[in-house]
């Protein structure tokens, strides 16, 4: 049927034709699948409409926003942009703001935040915030930093030093420590304010997944690139979500209707400018306890990396569910290959590279 309004065939038809076709035959349809249809045609920003789409949804194949709109009955999407709701409260004005800062279409927009209770809360990012850079360095190291030139800085269980590297503990807790207020405070400000919405749309297995593959990735790449150095902060976690979020952006960026999202990526990035350039320059800074250096920034390109492989996956399919998405395969083939790979490094070059490593702390 649609062919008859794509003449040249082409795939798409105009979202007027597309209405009014919805208006002549809307009667034989779903009232749900009507409404879904309706939100998808005001979604489109381009004024076209994908045949593709039209056949996805049809047959509930999308995503499972798409299938839960379509099936349950008692949920109802809103028949008008979010942007043009009035009178909402604090929190609904919330969600609807976090809805526009992460997900470029508005019919998931719309499902989002029908279906969005804060049940479970973005408890991931908030814990490992406040468990992690204030509790356990405030009250058990009883400082909230470790500066590089403390005598205690390297003398932790906690951060990732190459002549420990066989206690596999630390290729993840060395995100306890840091280097510095400002290391810290960047650290927290970008993981609180990206990771917490992220969380709230993707929830905390998915952005989980990426902190702690980009945390992984980190110290690993440190492991293989910079071998004789130690590492601490989060930065690799942090990166990770945070160019995952910008990738995503990037990629999205016609659907993406929030609001100063080209002065929120500048700040983003140069926040995430100005922390790398103070890590590459402590880096090459005379130690304060040579000959062990100062902390990699290797840490950093490992969170990127993942941000923009796995991460832009993860964000980009909204309650999709990844195994049957390819590409995720594919990525997380990679990640697992370098994985593996960076464990066997560990375990071999070492040795045979005879490096001369800092004395253990």
């Amino acid at each position: 049927l649609l062919s008859q309004f794509d003449p040249d065939n082409t795939g798409y038809i105009s979202t007027e034709k597309f209405r009014s076709l919805l208006q002549r035959h809307g009667s034989e349809l779903d009232p749900h699948k009507l409404e879904v249809l309706l939100a998808l045609a005001d979604s489109n920003s381009e004024g076209r409409i994908c045949y593709q789409d039209f056949v996805n949804l049809m047959s509930n194949k999308r995503s499972n926003s798409f299938r839960q709109a379509i099936l349950q009955g008692n949920r109802r999407l809103c028949s008008k942009a979010l942007l043009e709701e009035t009178g909402l409260s604090l929190s609904q004005r919330l969600i609807r703001h976090v809805a526009y800062e992460t997900l470029p279409r508005e019919i998931d927009r719309k499902w989002y935040y029908d279906s969005y209770t804060c049940c479970p809360p973005p408890w991931f990012m908030i814990t490992i915030t406040i468990v992690a850079f204030f509790l356990y360095n405030g009250v058990v190291l009883d400082r909230f930093v470790l500066q590089v030139s403390h005598p205690l800085y390297l003398k932790n269980a906690l951060l990732y030093h190459p002549q420990l590297r066989a206690q596999a503990w630390r290729y993840l807790t060395y995100i306890f420590m840091h280097a510095g207020i400002e290391h810290l405070g960047l650290n927290v400000v970008l993981q609180l304010l990206v990771g917490v919405p992220l969380e709230m749309v993707h929830g905390a297995v998915r952005i989980s997944f990426v902190y702690v593959a980009g945390v992984v990735a980190g110290s690993l790449a440190v492991s293989v690139a910079d071998m004789r150095a130690p590492v601490v902060g989060s930065s690799g976690g942090v990166y990770a979500l945070v160019s995952a979020h910008l990738a995503n952006i990037v990629m999205n960026w016609s659907g993406m209707k929030c609001q100063f999202k080209l002065l929120r990526m500048a700040v983003a990035l140069i926040c995430m400018s100005f922390e790398f350039g103070r890590a590459v320059w402590l880096r090459f800074h005379p130690s304060a306890y040579p000959p062990c250096p100062h902390p990699s920034f290797m840490a950093h390109l490992g969170g990127v990396m993942v941000g923009i492989t796995l991460g832009v996956i993860i964000l980009r399919n909204y309650e999709q569910r990844l195994q049957d998405q390819t590409l995720w395969w594919i990525f997380l083939s990679i990640y697992v290959i370098f994985v593996l790979f960076a464990i066997f490094w560990n375990i071999f070059a070492y040795s045979l590279l005879d490096l001369k490593l800092p004395p253990p702390p």
